[in-house]
């Protein structure tokens, strides 16, 4: 050893084995934000589909699964904070794994603001304070505060972020459970509004209403359960890290599952698909109107649970984009500044708080361009998701091509499956493009240099972060020169589910 490495003192790492499974779990599972995202994309199914709403978020739920095992898989051999940037970088080069990682750390930049957003108008709304949550500027002030406290809890500390996310988890969960017990209730009693039908099987048949209305209805499902993969990116930070995310990014999306058929099946029986059709334009605050019908004066647990749901959420997008900078950042992918990490908090600060402000930014200059420019840059979104979620997916097939052929459970867990989960998701893509294309299907109705708002902010976000990539490029760094590669067999999981290490070479 020479003196200089002798004397050099250890950067600091995030903090190791400070989460558990629950902890993985309650973060996963708020990330997706379930009480705020199935309030919001649950009236727009229905347009789509009416009564088969049920059916199409389970059809949402496949490709999901299949891309949940690629992530599985791929963290088992390589477990890196980046997630889907360090494993697309090694199976299909830093090209794609740069602009894998852009994509990730985007989506918390374009929905932070609105999560927000959500969470103080709905506070307000449980506490009967309706025109101070009409109050557009009023809203904004507040959710910046708000957006600037959950970023310094996620500075202070991953175990005070863990902290606060399981009772948060449990307070969304528990609101949601009371309404779809309320809810079914009412319907099998005869109390539910006049001319809502009761639940039948063939409801969970995603293919009643033809393909064309499913397509539409699997572009909102697949936003529904975005965001699980959030466990993943605390991998470095997690008890036996090989594992335990794993376990949490599947938990989270079987459980996903159950919360979003159980309640879109009790609310369509309570209310009926005329009804909530009728108040689709409302997205998320057609549960303030559930609440209202279905549980009289005590709608506020309803409301606190969307506006605790949006506030959890609020504070678990930043971990996947502040992450993936670290590490991008560490691979000289971008600068090394944004991948320091705090000497007393063992946390990512400089990127967390670089993600927060991007994403205060882009909120209130959007938001005051209007509130309707605001839903567009979150619909936005589905494009940057079925992008990553799809690289990973071939990722995890393209790094385990040695692999795939060694028997059944790998030839579909980590060949088949993914492969199948992303090209579910590629044409969703570019489904979900050419729909964003007509500006009548954006929330403002108007045209944008000839196309929908949403398709030209997702286009400007890719275009800005191939420009980053070009000038990152340029800059000749290590990152640049590394090759595709596949697993080292020494890595590949073993018969009882561990591994024979812990990180790729």
């Amino acid at each position: 050893m020479t003196s200089e490495t002798a004397t050099t003192p250890a950067q600091p790492r995030l903090k190791a084995n400070s989460l558990t499974f629950v902890d993985a779990l309650a973060i996963g599972l708020n990330s997706t934000s379930p009480a705020y995202s199935l309030a919001a994309v649950l009236g727009p199914i229905v347009v789509l589909v009416g009564v088969n709403a049920p059916g199409v978020l389970i059809a949402s739920f496949v490709p999901m699964l299949l891309i949940a095992s690629a992530f599985n898989y791929l963290n088992k051999v390589d477990q890196d904070c980046g997630t889907t940037f360090s494993w697309v970088a090694r199976a299909m080069g830093p090209w794609m794994g740069w602009l894998g990682g852009w994509a990730i750390a985007m989506t918390g930049v374009l929905v932070v603001g609105s999560l927000a957003d959500v969470a103080v108008r709905f506070t307000l709304l449980m506490f009967g304070q309706d025109e101070m949550a009409e109050n557009r500027y009023l809203v904004m002030g507040i959710a910046v505060v708000v957006i600037i406290f959950m970023t310094w809890i996620c500075v202070v500390g991953t175990e005070a972020t863990s902290k606060l996310q399981n009772v948060l988890v449990l307070a969304q969960i528990g609101g949601l459970l009371i309404l779809v017990a309320v809810a079914l209730i009412r319907a099998f009693t005869g109390s539910g509004i006049p001319g809502a039908p009761l639940p039948e099987w063939s409801w969970l048949n995603p293919f009643g209403q033809g393909s064309g209305a499913l397509t539409g209805g699997l572009l909102l499902g697949v936003f529904a359960y975005w965001g699980w993969e959030s466990a993943f990116n605390l991998s470095e930070e997690t008890k036996d890290s090989s594992r335990i995310p794993g376990l949490a990014g599947l938990a989270s999306t079987g459980i996903l599952l159950v919360t979003y058929v159980g309640t879109a099946i009790a609310v369509l029986a309570f209310l009926g698909p005329s009804v909530l059709a009728a108040h689709s334009d409302q997205q998320e605050m057609i549960f303030a109107t559930v609440a209202g019908e279905a549980l009289g004066g005590w709608k506020w647990i309803v409301l606190a649970a969307v506006a605790t749901s949006a506030l959890a959420s609020t504070q678990t997008t930043i971990i996947p984009a502040s992450r993936t900078a670290l590490s991008m950042a560490r691979n000289q992918a971008i600068p090394k500044y944004f991948g320091k990490i705090s000497a007393t908090r063992q946390t990512p600060s400089v990127s967390t708080w670089w993600v927060a402000a991007i994403a205060i930014v882009w909120y209130v200059v959007v938001n005051l361009i209007s509130t309707n420019a605001l839903i567009d840059s979150v619909t936005a979104l589905s494009m940057l998701i079925a992008f990553y979620y799809s690289l990973t997916g071939f990722a995890c097939a393209v790094y385990y091509r040695r692999q795939v052929l060694h028997n059944r459970r790998a030839f579909f867990l980590i060949g088949v499956g993914p492969v199948i989960g992303s090209i579910m998701l590629v044409a969703l893509l570019v489904l979900s493009g050419m729909s964003m294309a007509d500006p009548t299907n954006s929330a403002t109705g108007e045209s944008w240099f000839g196309v929908g708002p949403p398709l030209l902010i997702g286009a400007f976000i890719f275009l800005m972060g191939i420009i980053f990539m070009v000038a990152s490029r340029v800059s000749n760094s290590p990152f640049w020169h590394r090759k595709p590669c596949v697993v080292d067999p020494a890595l590949v999981p073993v018969a009882d589910g561990g591994t024979k290490a812990h990180h790729a070479s």
